[in-house]
Formats: C-alpha cells, sequence, structure tokens
C-alpha cells in the first residue's frame, strides 16, 4: 500500500496509458453493425448484396466496390427493384452508419430477411484502408 501512495503520479500514469490504448476497442464495440472484416467475409462468401444509401454525389465520390446506389430518401421504393433476392444478405452502407441504421429498418420491414449496417459507415471502411471505385 505504502508503494502506491508514494509512487501515485506513476500509478496514475499506468492507468491512463492503459486507457489509451483500450479505448478505441471500447469505442467500435458500442457501435452496432458489421465490422469492416465481418462485411467482406459476407460479400466473398455469401455473396451478400451491397447498397450505398447516401445521396447519388456522395456515391459518386467513391464507394464500395460492386454496391449499387439507392438513396435512403427512395429506398422505402426503389429496394425491391434494385435487390429483388430479399433472402440473400444485404448490407447498407452510408457515411457514418447512421443513415444505414434507418435503411435497415426500412428494409426489415420490406421482407429483407438478412439486412446488416456497416457500422461506422465508409469512414470506417477507409479507416481499414479497403478499396473504392468511383462512378
Amino acid at each position: 500500500m505504502n508503494f502506491l501512495i508514494d509512487n501515485w503520479l506513476l500509478v496514475l500514469v499506468a492507468l491512463t496509458s492503459g486507457i489509451a490504448l483500450l479505448l478505441p476497442n471500447l469505442q467500435t464495440m458500442g457501435a452496432p453493425g458489421l465490422s469492416p472484416t465481418q462485411a467482406v467475409l459476407m460479400i466473398n462468401r455469401e455473396k451478400a448484396n451491397v447498397v450505398d444509401v447516401r445521396s447519388a454525389d456522395e456515391f459518386a465520390s467513391g464507394h464500395l466496390i460492386g454496391s449499387r446506389h439507392v438513396a435512403l430518401d427512395t429506398i422505402s421504393t426503389e429496394l425491391t427493384k434494385t435487390v429483388p433476392d430479399k433472402k440473400r444478405p444485404l448490407i447498407l452502407v452510408c457515411a457514418s452508419g447512421m443513415r444505414s441504421q434507418k435503411a435497415q429498418r426500412i428494409a426489415q420491414q420490406l421482407g429483407y430477411e438478412n439486412v446488416h449496417s456497416l457500422g461506422g459507415g465508409l469512414k470506417i471502411w477507409q479507416d481499414a484502408n479497403l478499396p473504392l471505385e468511383k462512378a
């Protein structure tokens, strides 16, 4: 106990550095949706459909390779035309993950059985150094 009292500054530095090391992992644990790794596995193994729900300009500036564009404001009418197979996995993507979560709820209401949102959106995809294509 005397060690802790005598070396309180060292203990404080150790605790602070430990929290700093764990913080990025704690942030992604709470984020709903797929990680980029899970999304890649689902695309490759299960041939998941990928739909980008951002605006047309955002989509043109860069999107996941092979993804289709259906803007969030038209998703309830256009999704079934763009992706008719409701049994195949569907991954929804936006810039930060917020719009894709909203689109996920709409897709589930439309009868899609296996719908996922890319947690963290395109930002987390780019942070993982995964490829994009431009229209």
